[in-house]
């Protein structure tokens, strides 16, 4: 078995840290003060932070491009999003064990320990936040445990949302500087720290390029800066790269079917382990009963094989399944069933299968051998999970270039960050002047794109968002808050379609192999159904709909509503007991106070 502890090690209860709130105040104080004095107690401590703050959503569930029959109350939005009574993110148990440890790096007498795991922790300090303000915007900044006698700190009002972002860049700098240069998939390094740093300046420089700065005392160009130089520092000196085998029908596919993640380009990775009783879903999610799909404007977005627009192809709407599948960006038949789809170490072709998928576009991405699951154990897998791996940094870089205006981003810097990415599926490399002269309508189109993105490099910050959704897709929680980041939370409101189908009582040949793997009537079934089809048998308005009632689009959520207020939904709100035990908090704009039933 592999050895994965890093991320599972909960000894750090034994001595009675437990993730209470910060307006409960630790019965251990005399344990703590004894605590802490070599590597491996703090090394136990630290180890819960990863648990407590790397949880997921992994699969990118809350999204307009990848959703389930039923959506989140996040999606639907309206007055189905309410304010909690509690919780909803806005929790501080596990900040107030990172400050724990920071406060007693005096009980050690080693240095060398001591910088290690200020550095330990102040990242994960600087995580947390970050947490913390794309979700609510103005959070109050404790770089310490609190005593008893600063009882009052705790009801403190919010601090500046520019406040908080310096002091979480304070934290990333001396992680940067202190934090070990070795490669390690399951514990944090200078590179994680690196990584993780272009991540968030990349977030507050868009959030303030799109949303404004609020007199701020940096603007966005300051913090896209930072995510930059964070990134180059990472791409050019860091022993990561952009994983390649010269496969490019199959690379891309294996970075997320590994079962230990590739230490190649994956910079931290989540660990699991059947032994230990912990597992995820993500094979489940391909081949389970949980109508998990892909959106058709997300399959629209991926480009040709020769690096042209699928939609400047004449009847693009209305390409059936094979059509639009066949001559496209390697990554989408390593994303989702394509024609000639097998599942790894497996000779059956498969199609996309309404029975678990919602649109027909069935997610493959993680999707692993059925030869490295146990028996009996297929719904629950235990292979990493990456958190943090290059590809991302790769990408953060080019839009931070792209996004800046005290500097013109070249071809070089293209060259430097999206070249390998589309190296590795034998893509061709996006050109920096072709793209800003002509941008794309489709990305940049109301309903199926952007339409505030303005100014000199509009078309390359299209490509590159085209880019990152792509590459990006079902990692982590990044579509969501990229949206919210960019200020473009009315994609949630574009359509939620599938296939195209231009008729009924009729079978589709959805992979051209003769046989006929989808039928779709209205009223009767042939009597000689079973010689007729192999895969799906669905009825209009039971277990399918179309978006013209006898043709069109797959229509999923035709009556379920998927709306966004842009007065209100950028920010999410805080619990209405909080807001009565501390009469400064102030809810964030348009949020009411109903309590969740």
């Amino acid at each position: 078995m592999k050895i994965k502890n890093i991320l599972y090690i909960t000894a750090v209860a034994a001595f009675g840290i437990s993730a209470c709130s910060l307006d409960k105040f630790p019965l251990d104080k005399e344990t703590s003060d004894s605590y802490f004095k070599d590597a491996a107690q703090f090394e136990n401590v630290s180890n819960t932070f990863y648990a407590d703050l790397f949880k997921g959503p992994f699969f990118d569930e809350e999204s307009d491009i990848c959703f389930k029959t039923n959506l989140p109350m996040k999606i639907r939005g309206g007055k189905l999003r309410v304010v909690p009574s509690s919780g909803g993110g806005w929790e501080w148990g596990t900040l107030r064990d990172i400050n724990n440890m920071l406060d007693n790096l005096g009980n050690c007498a080693d240095e060398s320990v001591r910088a290690e795991y200020e550095a330990v922790g102040r990242f994960f300090r600087a995580y947390f936040y970050f947490l913390k303000v794309r979700d609510f915007g103005d959070v109050p900044w404790y770089d310490h445990e609190l005593s008893v006698k600063e009882h009052n700190e705790l009801y403190k009002a919010r601090d500046s949302r520019d406040y908080v972002m310096g002091k979480m860049l304070e934290d990333i700098d001396f992680a940067v500087a202190h934090l070990s240069t070795e490669k390690n998939l399951y514990k944090i390094s200078k590179w994680t720290a690196l990584a993780f740093k272009s991540r968030f300046c990349l977030f507050e420089g868009t959030w303030r390029n799109y949303h404004g700065n609020d007199g701020a005392e940096h603007d966005g160009n300051y913090w896209l800066a930072q995510a930059a130089s964070a990134a180059k520092e990472f791409i050019t000196t860091s022993p990561y790269k952009i994983y390649s085998t010269g496969k490019p029908a199959e690379d891309y596919m294996m970075l997320f079917a590994s079962q230990v993640a590739n230490s190649d380009e994956v910079i931290l990775a989540k660990a699991y382990s059947y032994s230990l009783g912990l597992s995820h879903f993500a094979t489940y999610n391909t081949f389970g009963q949980n109508q998990f799909a892909f959106n058709k404007k997300f399959v629209d977005s991926y480009l040709m094989a020769d690096g042209t627009e699928f939609t400047a192809n004449a009847g693009w709407e209305t390409k059936e399944y094979y059509e639009e599948m066949t001559g496209r960006d390697p990554r989408l038949a390593q994303t989702m069933r394509c024609p000639g789809y097998h599942r790894i170490d497996a000779d059956s072709l498969m199609v996309g299968d309404f029975n678990t998928s919602c649109t027909g576009y069935q997610v493959v991405k993680y999707a692993q051998s059925n030869n490295v699951l146990e028996t009996g154990r297929w719904m629950a897998t235990d292979n990493d999970m990456p958190i943090f791996r290059a590809a991302e940094v790769y990408l953060n870089y080019a839009e931070a270039m792209a996004e800046r205006t005290d500097v013109n981003i070249t071809q070089d810097d293209i060259d430097l960050s999206i070249k390998p990415l589309r190296d590795r599926v034998g893509m061709p490399n996006l050109k920096l002047a072709d793209a800003n002269d002509s941008p794309s309508s489709y990305m940049s189109s109301a309903e199926y794109g952007y339409p505030n993105v303005k100014g000199a490099n509009k078309g390359v910050i299209l490509e590159i968002r085209r880019e990152r959704t792509i590459e990006l897709a079902e990692e982590g929680d990044f579509r969501w808050y990229d949206l919210m980041r960019w200020k473009a939370g009315k994609c949630i409101e574009q359509n939620f379609y599938g296939m195209y189908f231009p008729g009924v009582d009729r079978g589709f040949d959805l992979d051209h192999d003769g046989q006929n793997e989808v039928w779709i009537y209205t009223k009767e079934k042939p009597a000689d159904l079973d010689e007729k089809v192999t895969y799906n048998v669905l009825q209009v308005g039971k277990t399918i709909t179309l978006s013209g009632k006898t043709n069109g689009y797959v229509d999923p959520h035709q009556k379920t509503q998927h709306v966004f207020d842009e007065s209100r939904d950028y920010l999410m709100p805080l619990p209405s007991e909080d807001l009565a035990l501390n009469k400064n908090l102030k809810q964030n704009p348009k949020w009411g106070t109903k309590k969740k039933q």
